[in-house]
């Protein structure tokens, strides 16, 4: 690898797998890096990428604070929103498909603006969305304006533990198949085995998440899921809570893009990028509820019944609880909802809540209303 190359690690996994904890984990560790980060998230609200930008704000180090932009098509003005900022990465949001199959209209965009900032920037972090295939990803790595400036550190494979012990792969796998086929920029298999093993296969490392929740006998079909399609020479790491040491998965120097080729994946014939891909989601509701300080056990009370009764893929988002100084970040995913406090409110920021609400056949007046039931006052 090139010294003066800026290495980029990928991390790739289902819906529900641990993604955006793991990288702001990352993000808490490598205090004074500049760090610039790439979410392949859908939906209006950039949740993902407002709780990755608050993770360094915890920090007194300034120079790890991180500015946000949105990156949403090739004419985003995220570049020039982020230029004065020599001692920030960076937040870019993909949330118009699957990174895999928008690497030619959204990803190589991005990656020339981030090559121009090449000298304020000491690493890149990309989050792919969860049904993304790395092997396409890592191939525009490849591509001569890219590979002169930047390589993959590594591709992380991030598996949820429980879910492929049980033998599901994924948290909740008919609402990730369902995501799957709700967006027209797909064109995968529906075998979550086989996305799985297409993920594994360009894995130079593979973590297992949630290990807490692991017996020894499940902790062991998980390894032979893993041993069966990766070689000895990728390590697998088990994890609880997002806890990864930063020297173990950053500075790899994996240069994977190098070896990309020779990796099989079951989906290799639909991705020829030189193809048009129609990128516009007519199948799938999307839409943000935003309304003012609520009940704590109500809003989550509420939240758990519709994700129970509708086919919602993902609701998430940041509750202002009534009476409490800091605010409350919701995440459902499957049908768990999960629920922390991540920091306090500005003395000057309106304390109001604000879900984004994906999937499918969702009546937003509905959903709404439900939510204000939560309401005080």
């Amino acid at each position: 690898m090139q010294l003066n190359k800026i290495p980029a690690t990928v991390v790739t996994g289902f819906l529900g797998s641990g993604k955006t904890t793991l990288l702001s984990n990352m993000l808490k560790e490598a205090k004074g890096k500049r760090i610039a980060v790439i979410v392949n998230e859908f939906g209006e609200l950039d949740i993902d990428a407002n709780l990755l930008r608050n993770c360094p704000l915890d920090c007194d180090d300034e120079e790890s604070a991180i500015a946000s932009a949105n990156a949403k098509g090739s004419d985003s003005g995220a570049a020039k929103s982020l230029g004065d900022s020599v001692t920030s990465g960076g937040i870019y949001e993909l949330a118009n498909g699957c990174i895999c199959c928008t690497v030619e209209e959204e990803f190589l965009p991005v990656m020339q603006q981030l090559v121009e900032r090449r000298d304020d920037i000491d690493h890149i972090l990309i989050e792919t969305s969860g049904l993304a295939l790395p092997k396409p990803l890592v191939q525009a790595f490849n591509w001569p304006d890219i590979k002169q400036y930047c390589t993959v550190d590594a591709v992380i494979t991030l598996i949820d533990g429980p879910a492929v012990a049980a033998g599901r792969f994924a948290d909740d796998a008919k609402k990730v198949e369902a995501q799957r086929k709700a967006d027209d920029s797909l064109d995968h298999d529906p075998s979550l085995r086989e996305l799985l093993d297409d993920q594994l296969s360009a894995a130079d490392l593979v973590i297992v998440s949630k290990n807490d929740l692991l017996s020894d006998e499940e902790r062991k079909r998980v390894e032979a899921v893993v041993q069966a399609k990766v070689p000895d020479s990728v390590k697998t790491l088990y994890i609880s809570n997002g806890e990864a040491a930063l020297d173990v998965v950053m500075g790899m120097e994996a240069a994977a893009e190098e070896r990309i080729e020779s990796v099989h994946t079951h989906h290799d014939h639909h991705h020829d990028h030189g193809e048009h891909h129609d990128h516009a989601h007519d199948h799938f509701d999307s839409f943000v509820i935003s309304i003012g300080e609520v009940e704590q056990e109500k809003i989550q009370s509420i939240l758990s019944r519709l994700i129970s009764e509708h086919t919602i893929y993902r609701a998430k988002g940041f509750a202002a609880i009534a009476g409490k100084p800091m605010r409350q970040v919701l995440q459902a995913v499957g049908q768990r909802l999960d629920a922390h406090f991540d920091r306090r409110w500005e003395a000057d920021e309106a304390r109001k809540t604000q879900l984004v609400f994906i999937g499918k056949d969702l009546n937003e007046k509905s959903l709404t209303d439900a939510i204000k039931v939560a309401e005080v006052g």
